[in-house]
């Protein structure tokens, strides 16, 4: 007799506390055993995820509660990794919304929130780290029931149960307690208003299979493994079925190897898996996502998955710098070409195609950290590549030229206002709300095209003095809302090759920031710094003293030189302008100009005229 079965997902802003959540219900429903060590963030297993401390996959796991097996799915915050929450939601029957009980519902709860609720799932509000000491559980409650309300949820919905908990010590209460002490003994209160809240799947074992598929994971033992939930039917190991695109699909034969169940973090193989199970298959390697892997002598696909389209895209190129093919294993346009192919399969935000010009992609994501974090891996890996500055996909409506508008969220210090709200204007941002807290800060909302939000980041943080906290999430399409200014600083170039010497650096000081230390190589094109006025300087950062047998009386000065801008993938891809490119390799970021030499530069500005 197989357990009953509960289907949810976890759903929260980045740094809300979800994953830690998670860990806590691992924990609590007796998933370790006692000798086990258990890592924090058991769930972010992605060395990426581990160094940022934040979600990009959305991943399984399951514990069992009361003789209730609970399938969590934990999704990403980031609305970059849209793709990943769409195909999470479509396994589960139910959402548990964490929400931070200082700074309550922020833009991206707001995007898998509106997701969620369109399916006509119904929420469990958690008010998480409610032991805080700036915690306002009320609000947070009152902001949930406002922000369910403006995304059209029903009155079933609106009608949502409230648990308050504290995810990092591992305790839950259905009722208010007093500030500071424990409100509750552990998580039961959490797992007993899950069984209660979340229904069970309702689907006849007997009828004919149906399993769509949300996710996708690779073996080097048994290939292509597909993930989903079974809306009806039972499947089998060994089982012969048909693998369908959507109701009007080619059915293409196929048969099931092995079946695996979630237990904890591991898998384990099953016999047989009924409706509302979350299994891992392999064998079939037509295996995609959204299809339906259904019986073959009555066949019933449901509706492929609908995922966002992407809305920025980047070109990634072969790495033509003078030091290219130093560091990196993969270097050819064959080798990138593979590898985004081969990312296809698992990401499906992702739109790859080839441009007229050899060895250039084009890349479309959902975001820069979407992108950033593809090129992370990549580089990781050994690969070694250019990239240019993103661009955002424009769409004609009607013959009319619209672009994507990004809803912002800035939290400040209110001595910051001025500036970043006239930055924002800046780049065409509509003020849409001003929310003081009454401690000195003060939360903007804007509505903002995506092309003023690039580069942006690294201007906000230096208006706010690192103290802000910004995040943004797509809106929707609309009339292109005129030019906006670029970068207002030049750069500066380098003449020629070779290494860059402390002196040269010490002469270079005063002319702006540099990106390059001393006994760092350099080359004809490549952009060493930033210059303090708005024009680009070829400069010779390669200049070494004259040595004579001269000698003056006094002692020289020691040269004093400025320690240079950490170039990181992130802030380069931000800071780059039209006509420059991000080198990528496994150990360096360097930035070039697209044209190295200067006689070429200077051809093609005046074949853009």
């Amino acid at each position: 007799m197989s357990l009953p079965i509960r289907n949810i997902a976890i759903i929260a802003h980045v740094d809300h506390g979800k994953t830690t959540m998670v860990d806590q219900l691992l924990r609590q429903s007796g998933t370790f055993a006692e000798h086990e060590k258990v890592v924090d963030t058991v769930m972010d297993n992605n060395a990426i995820e581990k160094e940022r401390g934040i979600t990009i996959l959305a991943k399984n796991c399951a514990v069992t509660w009361n003789g209730t097996h609970i399938n969590i799915v934990d999704t990403p915050g980031h609305a970059d990794f849209g793709g990943e929450v769409e195909r999470a939601l479509s396994m589960v029957d139910g959402v548990v919304l964490l929400i931070d009980a200082q700074e309550g519902p922020m833009p991206q709860t707001r995007f898998v929130t509106k997701k969620a609720l369109a399916l006509g799932l119904r929420p469990i509000l958690v008010v998480n780290k409610v032991d805080k000491p700036g915690a306002r559980p009320d609000f947070v409650v009152n902001a949930a029931f406002d922000l369910f309300d403006k995304l059209g949820a029903n009155d079933e919905q609106l009608d949502f149960p409230v648990v308050y908990a504290s995810g990092i010590n591992g305790w839950s209460s259905m009722v208010e307690g007093t500030p500071g002490e424990q409100w509750g003994p552990d998580m039961s209160a959490l797992f007993d208003t899950i069984l209660a809240h979340v229904p069970a799947h309702a689907g006849d074992p007997n009828a004919p299979l149906q399993l769509q598929i949300s996710a996708l994971d690779y073996s080097s033992f048994v290939g292509r493994i597909g993930v989903g939930r079974i809306s009806q039917g039972t499947i089998r190991p060994m089982m012969d079925v048909v693998v369908m695109e959507g109701p009007e699909g080619k059915p293409i034969k196929g048969r099931v190897n092995q079946v695996l169940t979630f237990q904890g973090l591991d898998r384990v193989q099953a016999n047989d898996a009924g409706p509302g199970q979350i299994v891992l298959i392999n064998g079939i390697d037509e295996i995609g996502i959204g299809v339906t892997i259904t019986d073959p002598t009555d066949p019933q696909a449901l509706p492929m998955l609908k995922v966002d389209e992407p809305t920025l895209t980047m070109n990634f190129c072969v790495n033509t710098s003078p030091l290219a093919g130093r560091e990196g294993k993969y270097v050819t346009s064959r080798q990138i070409w593979d590898r985004l192919q081969k990312e296809l399969q698992l990401n499906v935000a992702l739109r790859v195609k080839e441009t007229d010009e050899e060895g250039i992609f084009e890349v479309m994501g959902r975001g820069e950290l979407h992108l950033t974090i593809l090129l992370e891996n990549m580089r990781r890996e050994g690969y070694e590549l250019a990239v240019s500055k993103p661009r955002v996909v424009f769409k004609e409506v009607n013959g009319e030229k619209h672009e994507p508008i990004e809803l912002v969220t800035a939290d400040i210090e209110e001595t910051h206002q001025g500036g970043v709200m006239q930055a924002l204007g800046e780049r065409k941002g509509e003020l849409v709300n001003m929310e003081p807290d009454g401690r000195g800060r003060v939360r903007l909302e804007y509505r903002i095209p995506a092309r003023g939000l690039i580069g942006f980041t690294n201007e906000f943080l230096n208006l706010t003095r690192g103290s802000g906290l910004i995040s943004n999430i797509f809106d929707r399409y609309e009339a292109h809302k005129g030019e906006i200014g670029g970068r207002k600083n030049g750069v500066l170039i380098s003449m020629d090759a070779g290494e860059i010497f402390t002196y040269a650096l010490g002469k270079l000081d005063e002319r702006g920031r540099m990106f390059v230390k001393p006994n760092d190589p350099v080359y004809e094109g490549m952009i060493v710094g930033i210059h303090s006025r708005d024009n680009d300087l070829v400069v010779n950062a390669t200049r070494t003293k004259q040595l004579t047998n001269f000698r003056v009386s006094g002692k020289e000065d020691a040269i004093k030189i400025t320690p240079p801008i950490d170039c990181t993938l992130e802030y380069g891809v931000e800071f780059i302008d039209d006509d420059e490119l991000v080198e990528i390799t496994p150990k360096s970021i360097r930035l070039r100009k697209r044209h190295l030499s200067e006689h070429d530069r200077k051809r093609a500005r005046h074949e853009g005229k």
